[in-house]
Formats: structure tokens, C-alpha cells, sequence
């Protein structure tokens, strides 16, 4: 980010303080996009509808892949 003084002669702390601002505002703005969107929830997750995804794979696990779900 770079601020440039058009006018004028600010001293030190006047500019700390109007970064300290433009920081602030930006930080806001980003956290208020990350509430505008929901969260994703686990009923929501396509995976779930897929049959056996919950199942770990095992050294038997080629026998029981036919299995209906």
C-alpha cells in the first residue's frame, strides 16, 4: 500500500494515524465478505449422498465394493 501527500507538510504521528485508519477500514471490509457468506455446512456436502464414502478403505475392501450400499 502506498499513501502519497498531495498538500500539505503532516508530521509523523498524523500520518501513523491515517494508516492506522485505511488499515482498520480494510480489515472491516474484508470481514464483512467473509459473513456475507454462509457457511458451508455438513449436510450440505455433495459427498454425502455418495454410497460408502463414509467407509475406509481395508485389505478386505475389494470383496465388500459390490456389496449394495
Amino acid at each position: 500500500m502506498m499513501i502519497k501527500v498531495e498538500r500539505g507538510a503532516p508530521t509523523p504521528e498524523e500520518l501513523a494515524a491515517v494508516v492506522a485508519l485505511v488499515q482498520a477500514r480494510a480489515a472491516a471490509a474484508e470481514s464483512a465478505e467473509d459473513r456475507s457468506r454462509p457457511a458451508r455446512g455438513a449436510w450440505s456436502d455433495p459427498a454425502r449422498t455418495v454410497p460408502g464414502a463414509h467407509r475406509r478403505p481395508g485389505p478386505d475392501t475389494w470383496r465388500t465394493s459390490a456389496w449394495p450400499g
